[in-house]
């Protein structure tokens, strides 16, 4: 079976089926070759319904997750995107191909080059600027964003996100709320201040503070 043919499956059963509407969503998730983001030995699984493994103890995360998490998101072509944990480099490349302008922070250098290189071979590097750095401090001289979505447990908003966060922006993140639990959490900026909305219960790798080499 093509790939073509797996992801088209992977959206009807995984995502559309669980509520996700988003029609630039769908057709993006159905477009990307997810299988060029995941270690080869495991590429026959890339459409599965879970996580895998991606090297230096990361994941990729299930697709419903990948998902809810954007549509949560709600990114609209143009706007500039924060990415906290570039990883295996899915999430990026997803919001490219919606039409944004991404930029991505991972702490793990090996990490960062190999989803560099799968940009690369998918032509979308020039929408998609990636940095070797903390995430938890954000990027400020590219701020504001428009979104940001972190892509790790956070024990905590840390602060740069929220000021980073454009007048009307959107941030999304997978909060540590008790010990072994997260919990989905958008953060929407209106008039200077932050409204908070709790959604899925989720399971994702720590976010991790500094770089590693």
């Amino acid at each position: 079976m093509e790939w073509q043919e797996k992801a088209k499956i992977m959206v009807e059963t995984q995502i559309k089926s669980r509520g996700i509407k988003n029609p630039a969503l769908l057709e993006a998730m159905a477009g990307l070759p997810r299988h060029l983001f995941v270690p080869k030995h495991l590429a026959n699984l890339a459409y599965s319904d879970c996580a895998l493994p991606i090297g230096e103890g990361q994941t990729i995360s299930q697709p419903y997750i990948v998902a809810k998490m954007t549509e949560l998101l709600d990114p609209k072509p143009n706007d500039k995107v924060l990415e906290i944990g570039t990883g295996s480099g899915y999430q990026a490349a997803l919001l490219a191909s919606m039409g944004c302008a991404v930029f991505t922070i991972e702490r793990i250098a090996a990490l960062a080059l190999t989803a560099k290189t799968v940009f690369d071979k998918l032509e979308v590097s020039n929408k998609i600027n990636v940095r070797i750095g903390d995430g938890r401090l954000g990027w400020p001289e590219e701020a504001p964003f428009d979104c940001i979505i972190v892509t790790a447990a956070a024990p905590k908003i840390e602060d740069a996100w929220i000021k980073q966060l454009a007048e009307g922006g959107r941030l999304v993140v997978p909060l540590v709320v008790s010990f072994n639990v997260e919990q989905l959490v958008k953060i929407m900026k209106v008039k200077g201040k932050t409204v908070e909305e709790r959604h899925d219960y989720c399971s994702f790798v720590p976010l991790l503070p500094g770089v590693k080499p």
